[in-house]
């Protein structure tokens, strides 16, 4: 994947941070970086004083440095910043925020030299992963603290992953055939001052919420004709006579999967909202991942250090293009929609299992009841997600403390939400998983997948291929996890 050439989509995210599709560095945008790193020396020379060049950073910013001192600062930010605690980030949303920390440097304007931002792009493409502890970012001068521990591996510092083994980086280094390098003035500072480690876990959250909204709307689908339900709460008329686009989706999502069924009902009746609203309950949440495409492709490809140098001016600017504020809110929203998505499917499990409501099904899903329990402790677990999710739905965003000198006295909390929302869509997936085997399990005891329309026989036939149909109560851990992993969508 040549950078620089044009923009980068989420797609192209998730190639290089899933895939490992390599990456190179275009001649355009080579030429940018070096007429912005020509532009700082320029001013340098002429004795401007720069932020975080030749002065201290943040509440420190009245300090000078002399040339000496220039570099030493920018290797003693990645010790400073050492202190991050909690889990390790998932591999990939650290090679998404590697990725974005490159492209953020293509327009020139963070004023880095080439060879810093291929030493990055080395890094990516052999398979040397920085260990990013969870917390330590508040997102406000960006993600310092995360974006430090992926910067100070360029230096020999702090660990990394390769091969799949943990290691001291500097090992990890030399184990791929790479040099550590040192860092010239700014360079430490662009490296960590930015929102790249928030939008690239947004980035791949997306698109895990959009394969989860997916799949989730399968198991409605399936839910539907397991009970019985009628299918004319979808009609395109109905739905475009309330306008909204998610909604209108939504329905023909699931009219799409129902066709050609013969287990759903002409009857006009009125079954339970979770069976009836779906594209009303749903549609907003569809809606809202469609329409965050466009914001969350703009971060992905925008400016987002300070300083910035205009390349082709000279021109500085000091100004705060690191604040996530916009991730920040895309991510806090998708929250509360995942809420949504766990009620809904927490909604659906309580009918299928409940034999006053299942329209003949035995209760808890069990061919052999008494002796089994059959799903009955699946819905405790389901349950039990919906609630975690609906404890993570909070926005972060609204929690800003003040801190660093009352420099930072306002943050974004990007970082925490998107920590909560990676936590919070893995509730739903496995949730999801869940309904899914129960509706599967429906539609054996309602007669089998041979009534079901094309799309509903489409995601059985994936839950058939990981889940079998339960006889007697067996362990399912196991295959919850699996079918979380791989959701039919």
């Amino acid at each position: 994947m040549e950078l620089g050439a044009q923009r980068l989509s989420i797609e192209d995210v998730v190639r290089v941070a899933r895939e490992a599709e390599p990456v190179s560095i275009g001649a355009m945008a080579r030429s940018k970086m070096a007429l912005g790193r020509k532009r700082l020396e320029e001013l340098l020379a002429r004795g401007e004083r720069i932020y975080g060049v030749n002065t201290g950073i943040g509440g420190n910013v009245g300090i000078s440095l002399g040339p000496d001192q220039m570099e030493l600062l920018q290797h003693n930010l990645m010790r400073e910043l050492g202190c991050a605690t909690g889990q390790p980030l998932p591999p990939d949303a650290v090679r998404a925020a590697m990725l974005l920390r490159i492209a953020t440097f293509l327009s020139g304007a963070s004023a880095v030299r080439p060879e810093l931002v291929d030493a990055l792009a080395e890094l990516l493409n052999r398979g040397v992963t920085p260990v990013v502890p969870r917390y330590g970012s508040v997102g406000a001068s960006g993600d310092l603290m995360p974006s430090a521990y992926i910067a100070r591996v360029l230096l020999g510092m702090g660990e990394a992953e390769f091969q799949g083994r943990r290691m001291p980086s500097a090992e990890a280094l030399a184990a791929a055939g790479l040099q550590q390098m040192r860092f010239a003035s700014k360079e430490g500072l662009a490296l960590i001052n930015g929102t790249t480690v928030m939008t690239g876990a947004a980035a791949l959250v997306w698109v895990d919420a959009s394969l989860a909204l997916r799949a989730l709307l399968g198991a409605v689908a399936l839910s539907i004709e397991a009970m019985k339900a009628p299918d004319l709460p979808f009609a395109a008329w109905v739905h475009e006579m309330k306008g909204h686009p998610g909604q209108i989706a939504v329905a023909s999502y699931l009219r799409e999967m129902l066709e050609g069924s013969s287990y759903t009902r002409a009857s006009s009746g009125q079954p339970c909202y979770s069976l009836r609203c779906a594209p009303q309950g749903l549609g907003q949440v569809w809606e809202g991942l469609e329409d965050s495409r466009a914001p969350l492709e703009r971060e992905i490809n925008s400016a987002n250090d300070n300083p910035l140098i205009h390349p082709d001016t000279g021109a500085l600017y000091k100004a705060g293009n690191f604040y996530g504020g916009h991730i920040a809110r895309l991510l806090d929203t998708w929250k509360i929609d995942f809420a949504s998505m766990a009620n809904w499917g927490n909604a659906l499990m309580a009918l299928l299992v409940d034999d006053r409501f299942s329209d003949g099904l035995p209760a808890n899903l069990t061919p052999k009841p008494g002796v089994n329990s059959g799903f009955k402790g699946m819905q405790l677990s389901i349950t039990s997600l919906a609630c975690a999710v609906r404890q993570m739905a909070g926005p972060s965003s609204i929690h800003s403390l003040p801190t660093e000198q009352y420099n930072q006295d306002v943050v974004s909390l990007g970082m925490h939400a998107a920590v909560t929302a990676m936590d919070a869509l893995e509730c739903v997936r496995n949730l999801t998983a869940m309904l899914l085997m129960a509706a599967a399990q429906a539609v054996d005891l309602r007669g089998g997948p041979e009534r079901l329309g094309r799309g509903s026989r489409r995601v059985y036939d994936a839950v058939r291929r990981v889940i079998d149909f339960e006889n007697r109560d067996r362990a399912k851990e196991r295959e919850v996890a699996e079918l979380a992993g791989n959701l039919p969508g």
